[in-house]
């Protein structure tokens, strides 16, 4: 049987995709969080958003990774919208 080409940590199409939506979503938390105008915290929310995203890094499981993204894009909306609250 003939060795595959590709190295062993290469990344399958759909691990490819769910990586991009993941550091996708880390930037636009990122982003949200520098509109913070309290420094100590933005501080504390790029700490905590920082930990979040390394605690999981390891994380394999397609239905747990899916189920991460939908769970950070809703603390997402929820800091966009308590920010928009706070400018008016």
């Amino acid at each position: 049987m003939a060795a595959s080409r590709l190295p062993p940590a290469t990344l399958t199409l759909k691990q490819f995709m769910r990586r991009q939506q993941v550091l996708m979503l880390y930037r636009r938390i990122l982003r949200a969080i520098q509109q913070v105008s309290n420094n100590s915290d933005r501080k504390y929310l790029k700490d905590w958003a920082r930990e979040e995203f390394k605690r999981n890094k390891s994380a394999t499981e397609e239905d747990a990774i899916r189920m991460m993204i939908t769970q950070g894009t809703m603390q997402l909306k929820e800091l966009e919208k308590t920010l928009a609250l706070a400018k008016s």
